[in-house]
């Protein structure tokens, strides 16, 4: 009995001796190594909680020192200038146009573009948003977009703000780099600064005396929505040109009053039927193939 007992006792030991020795066998082991998660994050993929400037630590006085009442103070302070309510930004591009002409003024939806942004304005009315605010890029072919979906959702079209910062441009130099489309450099600048400006303009929290939730509607352009899309992230901007939208397709961005941000749709176009569905000008209807 004595000699069975310890044959078993040797048989176990060994059995976990090898399971163990298997487990700390590198080949052996199942990991995500694409994560990275063995190493610590990378501070560049932190996120900046004032990227808006509007992170309430950074709008009060800082704490004196540890009393009472200067803590009182600070904590005061802080909920006077925190946000309360979400805010919504939907984005939508122009429908399908035509690139004929030498300037933007002759650049018209086409009939399919003018069905795009009818079935578009359909579905924002079926959503039951009641707009506190529809802002739309200068550029005919938006400003067509915005008319026609003006007529499906509850919004007086006097009130509409229209925006020269959210006209088509090249926001900034993409990577990986793309061979059929090379903006100069100067085009960059010129464009980036001001598309820039506009995200600035649109993009950050509630101010603290908003008391609900509020929705704004901006009808723009694909360069520009897209750009966007990572900024609001903290994605690369430099990615911008990884991301494809349809044609008067829906983006839905939320900013919390924390100042994190989340993206509910992404080019949204499944409301379309599918011979609605372009995301570039008509090969025949282009300036430069």
């Amino acid at each position: 009995m004595r000699k069975l007992t310890s044959l078993m006792c040797g048989t176990g030991a060994g059995l976990a001796a090898f399971y163990i020795s298997r487990l700390r066998d590198p080949q052996a082991t199942v990991q995500a190594s694409w994560t990275h998660s063995e190493k610590p994050v990378d501070p560049a993929c932190l996120w900046d909680h004032n990227w808006d400037c509007r992170d309430p630590r950074s709008m009060v006085r800082p704490l004196r020192n540890e009393k009472p009442d200067e803590e009182n103070r600070y904590n005061q302070d802080l909920e006077k200038v925190k946000a309360k309510k979400p805010r919504h930004i939907i984005l939508v591009r122009h429908g399908e146009y035509l690139d004929t002409g030498a300037t933007d003024a002759t650049h018209h939806l086409t009939e399919r573009g003018r069905k795009q942004a009818e079935y578009t304005g359909k579905r924002l009315s079926e959503l039951g948003i009641q707009w506190d605010k529809v802002i739309a890029s200068t550029m005919v072919r938006a400003q067509e977009t915005a008319e026609i979906m003006l007529k499906q959702i509850d919004y007086d079209k006097e009130k509409v703000v229209n925006c020269v910062y959210l006209r088509e441009g090249a926001p900034i130099p993409p990577q990986p780099p793309v061979g059929h489309w090379k903006p100069e450099a100067s085009q960059f600048l010129r464009d980036g600064a001001r598309i820039e400006a506009a995200f600035r303009r649109y993009f950050h929290r509630a101010l603290p005396e908003q008391d609900k939730e509020t929705y704004t509607l901006i009808v723009g352009h694909g360069n520009v929505i897209r750009y966007f899309v990572c900024r609001a992230l903290q994605f690369p901007p430099e990615g911008w040109l990884r991301i494809s939208i349809n044609h008067a397709s829906i983006t839905w961005l939320t900013i919390s009053p924390s100042g994190n941000v989340s993206i509910k749709y992404l080019g949204d176009s499944g409301f379309m039927p599918p011979c609605l569905l372009t995301n570039r000008i008509p090969r025949e209807a282009k300036n430069v193939v």
